[in-house]
């Protein structure tokens, strides 16, 4: 029998090693980043183009490579980080598995350019498909550029896997601003299509936050240190009363190293505890520093979960430090235990004994006893008064007119309040039947085949829907004028999503008078919208474009009007009147789909007098 099993081709490895590296172009930002910081820039450009994909350029002043170094960093696993097994647990840089570079040259156009200080001129190399084309010499700044063209160019079934311009933009931004977090003492700036989006110098930790979200942040943040043994913690920690409906602003970095955890994000919602709104999540900006031999860094390729030696040590530390930052800046509630002296006994009382009160009782006084029967004296001064019988309380009533017996006849009486109602008594027992809300949840009502449960939330979710479609499709909707303007404040990228909505906005009942670069300010809303949960819309709005919800097939028409009525529809657990709840009911089985809410989940079920028969055989 032939054998069957064969060594792959270089470049098939690379395609593939690219899959668990190269996911999208915000993987190429990444690593490229990544390796700008290892070569010691501290200057940084990144220069995209459509999100990405046709353009990908990283500049840095770094310290370069001589000409031999730059041909074998694109071979698979060449590295300057490591020697042996045994580095992997003394890492101090970003990059040490040399898969990077391969990996990107196996699926895009690169083209790198690099220079030594102490040389005078660079070196250049032009590589498609892990392929090189050319390498030349070349006149260049000090440090490298690497451009990334044509990113998934000779695999078209996974560039078709990506998402719009919007969304992979977001990515790429996100992975951006965890480098840029991680590093405070870089100066790195952000070019998209020719504009600069960011340019963000060299500053401390507080300012290098404030300068990516906005100067409004500056008084959201609650500094967060600690120093033990085993971790030591620094960073920031985001006021309570800021919290959003979006875990966006939550960055964890271990030895700055951005990374995901769900354990130490437990930990700060724990410290939290009692102090947020129900659905929302606190933001965060904490800096871990562990000895490189207690953590794994090299369990995931993308390098963004880490394995910690002793998980639970951490997680006690993270939660009393978060903890204690909230005390002692009085964000949450502490126990005072200095003692008040105005409470304090006077020295003129210490000392001497208290006199108990004295209260004298009559035990043998018995209100129902008949006064003309003998009683104890009482042992009291208490005096009541003679009356010898019930018929004396009778004596006196005849008035001096001499009323005759026929004046009672006039007497009128108060009759008790009634409810009086517009319907008929049948047709009032009829209408109080008709609906009945079950946990505040569901609404139940009759019909002829049987029962009809419909859920309050997503029921809502489709007439809101279908109420704001109609509403941007025609262009004609209501707005109410605010008394005085609604400013709100948002980081630079999240006003970029609102301008490219401001027009279906407006449609809507939306009118804007003036947005800049960290806020906007809002002077008419739709009708039936409150002015208290305009910031929440538009969170949640900005949060569906980030993520696509729906997919791009969709409009952002379609996505705007189910971002709104998932918002604002009425919540599992609100109490509704009964017309509110028939309003509901009929408003619903006037929609085009009221079998289900926007997000195509059922919206009521029905049970039949048979199936409800049989439950009881």
């Amino acid at each position: 029998m032939a054998d069957i099993i064969q060594l792959l081709p270089d470049h098939v490895a690379n395609q593939i090693a690219a899959g668990e590296v190269v996911q999208r172009p915000a993987s190429v930002v990444k690593e490229l980043l990544e390796n700008a910081i290892d070569a010691g820039a501290d200057t940084i450009k990144l220069i995209i183009k459509d999100a990405g994909k046709t353009l990908i350029q990283v500049i840095d002043n770094g310290k370069g490579m001589s000409q031999t170094d730059a041909r074998l960093s694109f071979e698979r696993h060449a590295t300057s980080k490591i020697r042996s097994a045994e580095d992997l647990f003394q890492l101090h840089t970003k990059g040490f598995r040399g898969e990077a570079l391969a990996s990107i040259a196996a699926i895009a156009h690169v083209e790198l350019k690099t220079k030594q200080p102490q040389d005078d001129v660079g070196h250049t190399i032009v590589i498609e498909g892990s392929t090189v084309t050319s390498q030349d010499i070349v006149v260049t700044p000090q440090g490298t550029s690497v451009s990334v063209k044509n990113l998934f160019f000779n695999i078209p079934a996974r560039r078709n896997f990506l998402k719009s311009d919007a969304v992979e933009l977001r990515h790429v931004i996100d992975e951006f601003h965890r480098v840029a977090l991680a590093h405070p003492s870089i100066g790195f700036m952000l070019y998209n299509n020719g504009s600069e989006s960011f340019n963000l110098p060299v500053s401390n930790y507080r300012q290098r936050i404030v300068n990516i979200f906005g100067n409004k942040t500056n008084e959201k943040l609650v500094p967060v240190d600690e120093d033990t043994e085993v971790l030591k913690i620094s960073g920031f920690v985001g006021k309570p009363e800021f919290a959003k409906k979006t875990r966006g602003e939550q960055y964890f970095f271990v030895n700055d190293r951005f990374i995901k955890s769900a354990y130490l994000n437990h930990a700060i919602s724990s410290a939290f505890e009692g102090l947020l709104k129900n659905g929302t999540h606190a933001s965060y900006f904490l800096n871990l520093t562990v000895d490189p031999q207690t953590i794994d860094i090299n369990i995931h390729p993308t390098k963004t979960e880490i394995k910690f030696d002793d998980e639970h040590t951490l997680y006690a530390l993270l939660r009393s430090a978060v903890k204690h930052s909230l005390g002692q800046f009085n964000i949450a509630p502490v126990l005072d235990f200095e003692r008040n002296p105005n409470l304090d006994t006077p020295y003129s009382y210490k000392g001497n004994n208290t006199d108990i009160p004295k209260v004298e009782v009559d035990k043998a006084f018995n209100p129902f006893q008949d006064e003309a029967k003998p009683v104890s004296k009482p042992s009291s001064t208490y005096k009541k008064e003679n009356t010898s019988s019930w018929e004396s309380l009778y004596v006196g009533l005849e008035s001096k007119g001499n009323t005759s017996q026929q004046d009672f006849t006039e007497l009128h009486f108060e009759s008790e309040e009634q409810n009086i109602s517009i319907f008929d008594d049948d047709n009032q027992v009829e209408k109080a039947n008709t609906t009945y809300q079950l946990h505040n949840k569901y609404i139940i009502s009759a019909i002829k085949s049987g029962m009809l449960v419909i859920d309050q939330h997503r029921a809502h979710q489709r007439v809101l829907y279908e109420d704001f479609l109609r509403n941007l499709t025609i262009k004609e909707a209501a707005s109410q004028q605010l008394l005085f303007p609604l400013q709100l404040h948002f980081s630079i990228q999240d006003i970029v999503i609102i301008n490219q909505l401001k027009a279906d906005l407006e449609h809507t009942g939306f009118v804007f008078s003036n947005i800049d670069d960290t806020s906007l300010d809002i002077t008419g809303v739709p009708v039936g919208v409150p002015e208290s949960e305009v910031s929440i819309i538009l969170e949640q709005l900005i949060s569906d474009v980030e993520n696509e919800v729906p997919e791009s097939n969709f409009s952002a028409t379609d996505l705007l009007a189910k971002s709104m009525a998932k918002s604002l529809a009425i919540k599992t657990g609100q109490s509704l009147q009964k017309d509110e709840q028939e309003h509901l009911l009929n408003k619903l089985f006037a929609c085009k789909e009221p079998n289900v809410s926007p997000t195509n989940r059922t919206a009521f079920i029905t049970m039949s007098v048979d199936e409800l028969d049989r439950k009881f055989i």
